[in-house]
């Protein structure tokens, strides 16, 4: 599927790789260097301007990546990302957000979720006010005034989804009207739970890793033969003598697999291609450059197939049909290795890997195997991307020859949070991982490589944050992000193009900074309680139970352990586990924030006191460092505050990280009416509600103030009560 033609991957190549581009390059790095480094020059030809390659790993901290020094005992193997970062710059201390749609929503605004509202993964009962507003200046908008056309692919997870349309007020044209010029991929924040019929082919829980096994793996209802139907209805025949797998290998084709039957006319009745069934089906959303909106379901032949080689497959073929002298921003988001885990074609994996065709895709060995297994899929489809758009080539051994002077294309890899809880990898903590503001949630792997970095192959170890990426993209597009952006959309990106230039630069942060909370829901409306035995905690974060399973959790909602009613909060899940003699879970904090220096770190959570009906605030202090291959953790055991007493210099880098966290909270801003972002409550608000409280039946939009999921006649009058009205924080 939209693979290159010969001819037409040679002439990219010949055109990424000439002389007169190379040249051109260098003269561009050259004027910038005249020039301060965080300021760049504004008006660069379109022709000498880089491509931007952004490439997001989904659920991926450091602790897996063994170029950064670490990975665990059996690390992942993967041979292009090491490339890539022995061609660049490794940052060896990035910070992101706990989960996927804060730490993507800075990458694309450069502002910290207590200004942005996004504070957590967007699921379906998020109010439009907890995702990426259309009045946020982002950086496809940004980067189209400086002639770049902009290309997104695969998952970005920055608004809601079908899974609740009257949440989701932009609808399916969400990502063109953020600013993105081109988007194919899937507005839901992972894959879908796993089909365990196979398609329609046995009961519920038959398939446990969604396809047929063959008899040796599975003698109960595995196959050694069988038909292979296609969404389109045609079917072949298939059998070990040609796929050691046969179901395996007609799932990966985007089939469905029935066993011990040849092919029929009219198919047989009990398939379904409209379910969709982890990585190997998706709904894709289509938006063009002209805002026209086309989705293709999961029974589309076009949608069938292994998720990371879809996703590559669309951005190569984007990215091939630009003109050369037309700069470009592709930004790839892979939705490895996000849970559900499945086993990857094997045709992506290295020779010798583990054969998993046994597997049941539940158990947590298994699921470290696959999540290895995934990150070298995904290894696999990105030396694919950069080789088949001429970023780079194969040498005569097979492995990438990749030379970043021989290309005008930067390329960015960095990770969205630290790993799940089940996949990480010693000496990270997997009680503090994703979903927790501490190392092993939020330290994650960024490389950057490109013509401009000087002395590849070293690591900078300065404090850079994920907001820094929006920062960063403006610096190579030739724009200082902080005079375009309007004063009112506070910036807390920093730069990073000095560390590229130079190796001597500078740290540019003297704290760095984390948080996630809850978003902004209906009153009254939250999601079912799920245990996550993993952390030992209960989350209200998954409106459905097949989402919390796949996370490896225990679903208390209806028709789950406690019963076809099931449960309505955590705290009503401790009452359930006491009565029945079980030990209490630790209930998610609503709100988690950490702030750090070079040498100390202070997290501070609020969590809700069952027993009190009050939200206690706790403070944790913690040294940390970032040695390799055993770094200083911000381990339960480690936290200072528990000791007699701080050191002098313990009590100073408390005491201020402390006030650095208030001064910087303080710079949040409130403005009742103002539903633009301009911080002034005038007639643009009032022209806006009118078109928000028209479309999508006025239901959820950033004019919704009294947020009850409706934009009407009430929030008009918060407008008129605040008429006229100019905001500033207090902090400013």
């Amino acid at each position: 599927m939209l693979r290159d033609d010969k001819k037409h991957a040679q002439g990219l190549a010949a055109a990424a790789r000439g002389e007169d581009a190379r040249n051109n390059l260098r003269k561009w790095w050259g004027g910038m260097l005249a020039v301060a480094c965080v300021c760049v020059a504004a008006n660069v030809p379109a022709a000498v301007k880089p491509n931007i390659l952004f490439i997001v790993m989904d659920d991926i901290g450091v602790d897996q990546m063994k170029v950064f020094g670490y990975g665990g005992a059996t690390p992942a193997n993967t041979p292009n990302i090491d490339a890539v970062a022995h061609a660049g710059v490794r940052f060896g201390n990035a910070w992101t957000m706990p989960t996927c749609s804060p730490s993507r929503a800075t990458f694309f605004q450069g502002r910290y979720p207590f200004r942005t509202h996004v504070f957590n993964a967007i699921v379906s009962l998020d109010l439009a006010n907890s995702q990426v507003s259309p009045f946020e200046t982002t950086t496809p908008k940004i980067l189209k005034r400086q002639g770049y056309r902009n290309g997104v692919f695969g998952k970005m997870h920055l608004s809601g989804s079908d899974l609740n349309p009257a949440n989701n007020p932009l609808g399916d044209q969400v990502m063109h009207d953020l600013g993105w010029d081109y988007f194919t991929g899937y507005l839901d924040g992972g894959p879908y739970p796993i089909d365990t019929t196979a398609g329609g082919v046995g009961a519920a829980g038959t398939y446990q890793c969604g396809f047929v096994a063959n008899k040796t793996d599975d003698p109960g209802n595995g196959a050694d033969t069988g038909a292979c139907y296609r969404a389109d209805d045609s079917c072949g025949e298939i059998s070990t003598a040609t796929a050691a797998t046969p179901g395996r290998a007609c799932l990966e084709k985007g089939g469905i697999f029935v066993p011990n039957q040849a092919c029929q006319s009219p198919r047989p009745d009990n398939l379904d291609f409209s379910k969709q069934n982890g990585y190997y089906t998706g709904s894709w959303v289509i938006n063009n450059k002209n805002g026209a909106t086309q989705t293709l379901p999961a029974s589309s032949v076009k949608t069938r197939g292994y998720r990371t080689v879809l996703e590559t497959d669309l951005a190569v073929d984007w990215i091939k049909k630009q003109p050369v002298d037309q700069p470009w921003m592709t930004s790839v988001g892979y939705s490895a290795a996000h849970t559900p885990l499945q086993p990857p074609p094997m045709a992506l994996l290295p020779a010798g890997s583990t054969q998993t065709g046994a597997y049941n895709c539940t158990d947590t060995r298994q699921n470290r195997i696959l999540t290895n297994q995934t990150i070298e899929a995904m290894d696999h489809e990105i030396g694919r991307l950069l080789v088949e758009t001429g970023i780079a080539g194969y040498k005569a051994d097979g492995s990438l020859d990749y030379q970043p002077e021989s290309s005008n294309t930067v390329v960015i890899i960095v990770g969205d949070n630290g790993t799940y809880a089940p996949s990480v990898k010693a000496p990270f903590n997997p009680q503090r991982s994703k979903g927790f503001p501490y190392q092993t949630g939020v330290w994650v792997p960024l490389i950057v490589a490109g013509p401009m970095v000087n002395t590849p192959d070293r690591t900078v170890t300065h404090m850079v944050n994920s907001v820094d990426l929006f920062q960063l993209f403006g610096e190579l597009a030739g724009v200082n992000v902080h005079d375009v952006v309007p004063k009112s959309h506070t910036l807390d990106a920093k730069a990073m193009l000095p560390y590229l230039l130079t190796t001597d630069a500078k740290s540019i942060r003297t704290t760095n900074y984390t948080e996630m909370g809850a978003n902004i829901a209906t009153a009254g409306v939250a999601p079912p309680p799920c245990v996550i035995p993993a952390v030992n905690s209960c989350v209200q974060v998954f409106p459905q139970k097949g989402v919390c399973e796949d996370q490896g959790g225990v679903w208390y909602g209806a028709n789950g352990v406690a019963g076809t009613e099931g449960l309505s909060s955590c705290c009503a899940v401790n009452d359930y586990l006491k009565a029945n003699g079980q030990p209490e879970v630790q209930l998610l904090a609503s709100s988690q924030k950490a702030i750090r220096n070079n040498n100390f770190k202070l997290v501070q959570l609020a969590r809700f006191n069952c027993e009190t009906n009050q939200t206690d605030t706790v403070n944790e202090f913690y040294r940390i460092n970032e040695a390799v291959p055993v770094p200083k953790l911000d381990n339960a055991n480690a936290e200072l505050l528990q000791q007699p007493q701080l050191t002098p210099v313990q009590q100073r880098n408390y005491q201020s990280l402390l006030a650095e966290l208030e001064g910087l909270q303080n710079t949040a801003v409130s403005c009742p009416g103002d539903g633009n972002l301009d911080l002034v409550v005038n007639n643009k608000d009032l022209e806006n509600w009118q078109t928000f409280s028209t479309s999508n039946g006025g239901h959820s939009s950033w004019y919704d103030f009294n947020l009850d999921g409706l934009t009407n006649e009430d929030d008009r009058l918060i407008i008129e009560q605040n008429f006229g009205k100019k905001c500033k924080a207090s902090g400013l």
